[in-house]
């Protein structure tokens, strides 16, 4: 989770991951959003095997409430569809992320906070942390509040793979461009 605006001239981003094995609503999904301003995203999430009435559409949306500071982590707030391992549900969140490689020397920016689960019908703490290998690789362990699910990283200009571990048995991968 980046603390800084983005400042793409591209505006758009189409994004699919595909994920086996896991509950149908996780196996495949798409997204595509809108940049409205450098701190605000929002979009559609269109998940095709999900149960419930055919393909299942959620809104998604990322607002960057707070920028990082050299000294203040940044403060992020949005909506998506429920974890990896729920069959439906929303999930609303707020995080605070911070760059530690100019207090540390170290290229990691981790980052904390609490979403709430329309399936679960409560609160999760949430954290990752992001490290930079190179200015194109990276990785990210992502913890949903339930499960640890690490991700291996690669972007070139607009382009974006990513190699997803949602449990040790269902590996997935996931593409996005921005236009």
């Amino acid at each position: 989770m980046s603390g800084a605006e983005n400042q793409n001239k591209q505006r758009w981003t189409y994004g699919i991951r595909a994920i086996p094995g896991v509950v149908p609503r996780a196996q495949i999904r798409n997204t595509l959003t809108y940049r409205f301003h450098p701190r605000f995203t929002a979009g559609i999430e269109v998940n095709p095997r999900a149960e419930k009435n055919g393909a299942k559409i959620n809104p998604i949306a990322n607002l960057l409430v707070l920028t990082e500071t050299e000294r203040r982590p940044a403060l992020i707030v949005g909506t998506s569809s429920d974890r990896i391992g729920t069959p439906d549900g929303q999930s609303f969140y707020a995080t605070l992320s911070k760059n530690l490689k100019g207090a540390t020397g170290l290229p990691i920016a981790p980052y904390a906070g609490v979403a709430y689960s329309m399936h679960d019908d409560r609160l999760r703490p949430v954290g990752g942390l992001n490290i930079y290998f190179t200015e194109n690789f990276s990785s990210l362990v992502i913890f949903d509040g339930v499960r640890v699910h690490p991700l291996l990283n690669y972007s070139h200009g607009r382009h974006a793979f990513s190699f997803v571990l949602a449990n040790a048995r269902n590996p997935g991968l996931s593409y996005s461009i921005s236009f």
